[in-house]
């Protein structure tokens, strides 16, 4: 469920991919590998709170930096 951590070149190198997919209108796919990045721990926690811990489970974004920051079990407290 949480993803895993990810050096910032390995973002990088996501991030790029995800331009080129989008550039070439393939947005679909570049929003199935946007999700791999993990999602910032304050964006992950107010998501929670704003649309709920279901749909962060459910959504297939990459959770692992908040998991680190929050705990593993950040998402059912």
């Amino acid at each position: 469920m949480a993803g895993r951590l990810l050096t910032e070149r390995e973002k990088a190198d996501i991030s790029m991919q995800v331009f080129a997919l989008e550039d070439a209108g393939r947005k679909a796919e570049a929003d199935v590998l946007v999700k791999t990045l993990p999602l910032p721990p304050y964006l992950a926690k107010i998501m929670k709170e704003k649309i709920g811990a279901d749909y962060l489970i459910e959504s297939g974004w990459n959770l692992a930096e908040a998991e680190a920051a929050f705990g593993s079990d950040w998402l059912t407290r």
